[in-house]
């Protein structure tokens, strides 16, 4: 992909807007919480389905090159987000038989 550009900033900034009026940082705030058990998180839980989403939305952008991955990569700790919605994450593909749930995050995490 290109350098990232003044519409990838804009952008970015926009879905950070988003999250904000989604309370996306108390969410954030929950999942970085020295009491956050990632093993143990619950797909259903308000603040993992809220991330989670966010994180989705961000990798699906990012993966049809509407957004830099470059910039997100270096604006965002994706692999440290991941690391703690991972399991969350793979335990919702698991209730719902569907291996797509989550996969651009998690390809943008791996990337």
């Amino acid at each position: 992909m290109a350098k990232p550009t003044r519409e990838d900033a804009q952008l970015l900034i926009q879905l950070l807007q988003l999250g904000a009026s989604t309370d996306l940082d108390e969410a954030m705030a929950s999942i970085f919480a020295d009491d956050f058990d990632p093993e143990a998180a619950d797909p259903e839980d308000k603040a993992v389905r809220r991330a989670l989403g966010f994180w989705e939305s961000v990798g699906t952008l990012t993966k049809n090159e509407l957004v830099s991955v470059e910039l997100v990569n270096d604006w965002f700790w994706v692999q440290g987000v991941w690391s703690r919605l991972g399991p969350a994450a793979l335990k919702a593909r698991a209730k719902h038989g569907e291996p797509r749930l989550f996969e651009n995050f998690e390809a943008l995490a791996n990337g």
